[in-house]
């Protein structure tokens, strides 16, 4: 049982290691007269929402490292929120994913664990797509 907790704990390392990838590959974009959309936009708005359905999620599943997800969600506005409709655009599709979840969980079930790890998986996916397509 003892193996199956560190896999774990290593397993929702992966997405902060490439959510922070993220953030440094996009951050050096601020320095150019960056556009208001950009190709990428679709798939930084998606993992802004996974951001805070999972932020919720732990939080209600006694997972103490919510305000991980929060913190990390913040770094991705500073790296990428130029432009206050930008930041404004990452923070609704972060509370987005909050709200959804706090209106269909009020424990954490079974399903919500389940949609936790369905969640680290969209996530890892997206931010290895959105780190590879932008270097």
């Amino acid at each position: 049982m003892r193996q199956k907790t560190k896999h774990t704990k290593k397993r929702h390392l992966i997405p902060l290691v490439l959510l922070s990838m993220v953030c440094l590959s996009l951050a050096p974009m601020k320095l150019e007269a960056a556009p208001e959309n950009r190709p990428y936009d679709a798939g930084l708005l998606r993992l802004s929402e996974i951001l805070g359905a999972v932020h919720y999620l732990r939080a209600l599943c006694g997972i103490n490292d919510e305000l991980i997800w929060r913190q990390k969600m913040q770094d991705l506005i500073k790296a990428e929120g130029v432009t206050s409709k930008r930041k404004a655009k990452l923070t609704k599709s972060f509370n987005k994913g909050y709200k959804s979840f706090q209106r269909t969980y009020r424990r954490c079930t079974p399903s919500a664990k389940t949609a936790i790890n369905l969640f680290l998986d969209e996530g890892i996916e997206l931010s290895e797509k959105l780190v590879t397509t932008n270097q």
